[in-house]
């Protein structure tokens, strides 16, 4: 939970840094698309309210970011522990790093390609509701997809483990064939959508890296597990 809490602040960081930017530009084009339909006036009032409220939304992004690394951090340290010993490399910091990566892979990156982030100007408010359906639906596909292929990666000799790779290959594949498309046109400047997927990408992976560091780093010194160890010895 700590790995995460500093893996998630650095996330938020990250989205100051670097998203933030292309969502002031989505935001300000939402803005001008309001005063020209007449749904808002381009006021003095108006301004000073928006700016107080993007300092707040900016602001309350990096103890959001906290929070949901705290609880995505949770996760990754017992999928850590249950998968260590299978874990290729001989430092916890490289083992952490390939959980890391796998996950990144399979419960971002995968529905990521389904399902592309959008900035604030792309997209229905009626099919917002849709849209977040279809993406936890992919993430869980896929996610649990994992886990079903990685029990049997286990029980397979080395020889043959290539078989669940391939295995989760090709369920992915169509799942991904399957999934209805979204179901929003993008309307945007194509540079601001692109910059802005881009740019989300890179943020979520500094979160994805930053974790697997902090966990492997952690448990490399503290050794959790050899720990239990020796109480547990130290009992009988």
């Amino acid at each position: 939970m700590v790995a995460g809490f500093f893996a998630g602040t650095i996330h938020g960081l990250a989205n100051l840094a670097i998203v933030e930017p292309y969502l002031d530009e989505a935001i300000g084009i939402e803005n001008q698309n309001l005063f020209a339909s007449g749904e808002e006036d381009d006021t003095v009032q108006f301004q000073v309210e928006y700016e107080s409220y993007r300092i707040w939304q900016k602001g309350g992004q990096v103890l959001a970011g906290a929070i949901l690394g705290t609880s995505i951090g949770a996760l990754f340290g017992i999928v850590f522990a249950l998968s260590r010993k299978i874990l290729p490399g001989n430092h916890h910091v490289k083992k952490a790093l390939v959980l890391s990566g796998i996950m990144w892979f399979t419960i971002y990156l995968i529905p990521f390609l389904k399902y592309p982030a959008n900035p604030p100007t792309v997209g229905d408010p009626d099919t917002v509701v849709l849209r977040a359906i279809l993406y936890l639906s992919f993430i869980a596909i896929s996610g649990f997809g994992a886990v079903g292929f990685y029990q049997l990666f286990k029980r397979l000799e080395k020889s043959k483990r290539i078989v669940a790779l391939i295995g989760y290959g090709v369920f992915i594949s169509a799942a991904f064939l399957l999934m209805p498309e979204n179901p929003d046109e993008v309307t945007a400047p194509l540079d601001l959508v692109n910059g802005f997927r881009a740019t989300s990408v890179i943020a979520v992976s500094i979160f994805w890296i930053s974790v697997g560091i902090i966990l492997g780093a952690f448990w490399q010194k503290y050794n959790p597990d050899k720990q239990i160890q020796t109480n547990t010895t130290s009992k009988f």
